[in-house]
């Protein structure tokens, strides 16, 4: 994003582009535009934000939906409550646990054990992706869950009668077929993630929305400056369903032509 930026200013035409612009007293277009270039500087923190949030979150909503699957002993009341506090709860409140929380953890673990962890270098990005990442874990866990109890009970009964063990039936036929299914559903909760982002400035976290509303405390333009950032939010949201339908065509399961051709001469009655 960065040379996006350095593009964008250096290269003269976008300062062009600018004078063009109407600009107003009580409404200026051309301050929508003004502040782009300097909001996306900060792009790759939202980003990182949301991938990291979604990699961990994923990794635990798929430890949290076997764990409900399969009724572990200790571990299901953990994830019961879990699940049920995070879905309960604002992420709000949830990023100023985290913010405040994990501090305090740290600080108890240093003097109980005498350890030396250092919680003025943990960067608050940090915070963020925690709180992001339990609360995404939260709802996915169901998403997947349901997307696990899809598959046809059949095939993983023929898996398991050719000799496979059960994490070579969940790798080789579970997880295949349930993430056809709960795809969709899961880059819906990667675009409500983006866009929940916007709440890690109050974590400390210069994100997007942070940037623009400092940049708006310069002249007090803040109507002009949140359409800024909400074209932003628009356009990578935009993105992120066109790349969601690229990875639902690329595992779509295509039907042979030999068998596409057998059906149509079974309906032709021949």
């Amino acid at each position: 994003m960065m040379v996006v930026t350095t593009y964008l200013l250096t290269t003269g035409w976008y300062e062009e582009f600018l004078k063009i612009i109407p600009d107003g007293k009580l409404f200026s277009l051309r301050a929508v535009f003004e502040a782009i270039p300097g909001i996306l500087q900060n792009l790759p923190i939202t980003l990182l934000l949301t991938a990291g949030g979604a990699v961990f979150g994923i990794l635990l909503a798929m430890v949290f939906a076997i764990v409900k699957i399969n009724r572990v002993k200790v571990l299901y009341p953990i994830q019961a409550f879990f699940v049920s506090f995070l879905r309960g709860t604002p992420l709000l409140v949830q990023l100023m646990l985290t913010y405040f929380g994990i501090p305090l953890l740290l600080k108890a673990i240093n003097q109980k054990y005498g350890t030396s962890f250092n919680i003025n270098e943990i960067p608050a990005s940090v915070f963020a992706i925690v709180a992001f990442a339990f609360n995404e874990a939260a709802y996915a866990s169901e998403t997947i869950r349901a997307a696990i109890l899809s598959v046809d009970p059949g095939e993983i009964e023929a898996a398991r009668s050719l000799g496979m063990t059960n994490k070579q039936v969940y790798m080789r036929v579970i997880i295949p077929n349930a993430a056809v299914v709960a795809t969709p559903s899961l880059i819906n909760s990667l675009i409500g993630l983006t866009k929940g982002t916007s709440l890690a400035f109050s974590a400390g976290v210069v994100e997007i929305f942070a940037k623009a509303q400092a940049i708006a405390g310069a002249d007090y333009r803040y109507f002009e400056r949140f359409i800024s950032v909400s074209l932003i939010y628009w356009a990578v949201n935009i993105l992120i369903e066109q790349l969601g339908r690229w990875i639902e065509k690329m595992m779509d399961i295509k039907q042979p032509d030999k068998f596409e051709s057998l059906q149509q001469a079974e309906g032709e009655g021949i």
